[in-house]
């Protein structure tokens, strides 16, 4: 058995944070001691198995300011993960094996005592930092630098797709590291066990029973470009008629934390826009909806609609194709890899047209909808299965743990 800590910034609810949950708990399946320490964890806005003692969490460095005026976010967050780092590599129970992401800046303070690093990278930091004048580029400099210089201090590096190997290699071009794709999977046994509630009291509201359902999850954040759902549903009124459109309705689902500006904006922002477009009745917002909720719109949902741009992989749509539905998408980034366009569902341009006229045609074609989703299914247990993410993940640290003993 070997002890793994889990390194994570801000422990709350996303896709990097569902990433590094279902990896603790698929090494825990595998016998491991796993455990995760963090700067932050909301138990009212976090993944169950972190508050319900399935994985234990340790908070450290929570007092310490995670910006100046809004400004110096990464800055303080490289401090953060600096002193938490520092926490791990001083702690009574010493791990052998430090899995961190997202802030890479910890692992030289991580390698003076811990004898294995992994990095998983969802995506180079430097390319999420929003763009500015001079002051920000100089800001930025040497925080890019540390980016790519403590990233190749890991033994074992991972990224999320085809993608965003891609990416990282023209992004760090001074390591010269091939990164391990290791795709993202879902904790299906939790899904499988979790019991379906009702619409109605998921969402307190009726529908009536005829209903198709339409979802998007994703994190209340601009650059999901949320919008785009709630203009695809505008425009499906061109393509149906009036009896037809009349049953659909949008559920506009995503992780909402209050301590977020950009979240309480945007929230605001898509209920004017579906107020601009006269579809107000038709959309349904959920903040932070439970992982029982989640899974149960997941179920009584007809189609998936993802709306981000270069995603870097995307676990929203695996979640649609093992529940069964079709999934459509921007064609870019990782829904590339994950959605076969006209098998699974479609990847499609960035607009309201071209989103709404292929909702259009599986709503107006069910059985062509219910194939879709059985080859989504089908596709995620050959390719993207836990059993798969696992036996991948397990096999690396294994591995790792032999090549240093050899050494």
């Amino acid at each position: 058995m070997t002890r793994i800590t889990f390194l994570h910034p801000d422990l709350g609810i996303g896709g990097a944070e569902r990433l590094v949950v279902d990896a603790a708990l698929a090494l825990k399946k595998k016998g491991h001691d796993v455990n995760f320490v963090t700067t932050h964890h909301d138990p009212d806005h976090c993944f169950s198995e972190t508050k319900d003692g399935t994985i234990p969490v340790t908070v450290v460095g929570d007092w310490l300011p995670t910006h100046i005026l809004g400004r110096f976010f990464a800055l303080f967050a490289y401090i953060r993960m600096i002193y938490a780092a520092s926490y791990i590599i001083f702690c009574e129970h010493r791990p052998e094996i430090v899995f961190c992401d997202l802030v890479s800046v910890c692992i030289p303070i991580l390698r003076l005592r811990i004898p294995y690093v992994i990095y998983y990278c969802h995506h180079p930091d430097q390319l999420l930092s929003q763009p500015g004048g001079i002051a920000k580029q100089l800001y930025r400099v040497p925080l890019n630098y540390l980016e790519e210089i403590t990233t190749g201090m890991a033994q074992k590096i991972f990224v999320n797709s085809l993608y965003t190997r891609g990416v990282f290699k023209d992004t760090f071009k001074r390591l010269q590291v091939e990164p391990e794709v290791l795709y993202p999977s879902i904790n299906t046994d939790f899904f499988d066990k979790t019991r379906i509630m009702s619409l109605e009291r998921v969402l307190d509201k009726k529908l009536p029973p005829d209903s198709i359902i339409l979802l998007s999850i994703n994190r209340y954040e601009r650059k999901k470009n949320l919008g785009l759902a709630i203009e695809a549903l505008a425009e499906l009124k061109k393509y149906l008629t009036d009896d037809e459109y009349k049953t659909v309705h949008l559920i506009m689902a995503g992780g909402y934390d209050k301590r977020v500006e950009e979240n309480v904006e945007h929230y605001l922002e898509l209920i004017g826009l579906a107020d601009e477009l006269h579809v107000t009745d038709k959309v349904i917002f959920l903040r932070s909806p439970s992982d029982i909720d989640k899974i149960s719109i997941l179920h009584h949902c007809k189609i998936l609609i993802y709306t981000p741009p270069n995603e870097h992989f995307g676990i929203v749509p695996l979640e649609a194709m093992y529940a069964s539905k079709p999934v459509i998408a921007h064609n870019s980034g990782g829904p590339k890899e994950s959605v076969i366009s006209g098998i699974t569902g479609f990847l499609v341009d960035l607009s309201g047209y071209s989103f709404a006229s292929k909702l259009a045609y599986l709503i107006k074609n069910p059985t062509l909808m219910h194939e879709f989703g059985i080859s989504g299914k089908d596709r995620f247990m050959k390719i993207f299965s836990f059993a798969a993410f696992t036996a991948q993940l397990n096999e690396a640290i294994e591995d790792l743990i032999s090549s240093k003993k050899e050494e």
